[in-house]
């Protein structure tokens, strides 16, 4: 009975040591999208360290109210994207076709994706978000969704478009939806922050409150830290340091060659702060121009990349 005591003692005293944290994003969010290059860096800092995981919150759901001129929706729309980029540098499409109708098909998709693998899931995901910041077609069908997620390597497409379409993945995105739905005390009033995000939360249709996107919340046996909106790196690095293990190193700068065939994808912003800034562009490189600064592909992703032949790729 001593050494099961022990035994059990033990796994709870690790579950417990976990560091989980909690990405509440949207693959359709221009903010989302404009971190990436952080959370790039951040997840390849804490690999093996933490549990993360994604919350998919719905930027736009079921029940939004329809606009009632779509034409200057689209346009008001594609302005707040370009102030966006303004402060990200992330990409935006040249012409946005439309506003996104619901974020439920991605993220179905982007969820589903998570059964086959994490790498496969980022992957996935980068495609969703790739879908309006770069070709200006948002994912917002589950036909849609799947082709946008076609050619990744090691995804089985035929069993995403079924896991996405299963009860048990729409049983996940309904807890994300109602997870992100109880936002932390801390984030419910934001003072004395400059970003032009702050990432208070957001108030809903019905009164309550939702996490603004993206928000990062990091939990553990000493409590949680909540990380809301545009930060810097050092900002989501330190709230991971108070509760886990302490001071972590920042993760070595690939050479070029070497991150765009870890990433197959990567904007002027995750160049400069996931590169060791050495020649540029890597040999086979492809270069796809959008309304903010380049995308640019692995010869490989660009073998396959929906982006290739609907805009204008070239090969330096």
């Amino acid at each position: 009975m001593t050494a099961e005591r022990d035994r059990l003692a033990a796994e709870v005293a690790e579950v417990v040591e976990v560091v989980e944290v909690v990405e509440f994003t949207d693959p359709l969010c221009p903010w989302a999208w404009g971190s990436e290059p952080v959370f790039r860096r951040l997840r390849a800092a804490l690999a093996g360290q933490v549990r993360w995981r994604r919350a998919y919150c719905i930027l736009f759901d079921h029940d939004d109210d329809p606009a009632p001129d779509p034409a200057a929706e689209t346009a008001w729309y594609a302005r707040y994207v370009e102030d966006i980029s303004a402060h990200t540098h992330a990409p935006r499409a040249v012409r946005l076709r439309r506003v996104a109708a619901s974020s439920w098909p991605a993220s179905l998709v982007a969820k589903a994706a998570e059964a086959q693998g994490a790498e496969v899931a980022d992957r996935v995901l980068r495609r969703l978000r790739e879908s309006v910041f770069v070709l200006g077609e948002p994912a917002d069908t589950p036909a849609l969704a799947v082709s946008a997620a076609a050619g990744v390597p090691g995804l089985d497409v035929g069993r995403l478009a079924a896991d996405a379409a299963s009860a048990d993945v729409l049983e996940r995105v309904r807890a994300d939806h109602a997870e992100a739905r109880r936002p932390v005390d801390e984030v419910l009033s934001l003072h004395g922050c400059e970003s032009p995000h702050p990432g208070a939360a957001k108030e809903t249709p019905d009164g309550q409150h939702r996490y603004a996107l993206p928000t990062l919340l990091v939990r553990g046996a000493a409590g949680h830290r909540a990380v809301p909106g545009w930060r810097p790196y050092e900002e989501y690095l330190s709230a991971v340091s108070e509760l886990g293990p302490g001071p972590l190193p920042a993760p070595a700068a690939l050479d070029p060659t070497e991150a765009l065939a870890r990433y197959r994808t990567l904007t002027e912003p995750e160049r400069a702060l996931l590169t060791d800034g050495g020649s540029w562009p890597p040999a086979g490189a492809v270069r796809v121009d959008t309304g903010n600064g380049p995308l640019w592909l692995h010869p490989e992703e660009a073998a396959v990349h929906p982006a290739v032949g609907r805009g204008a790729p070239s090969t330096p």
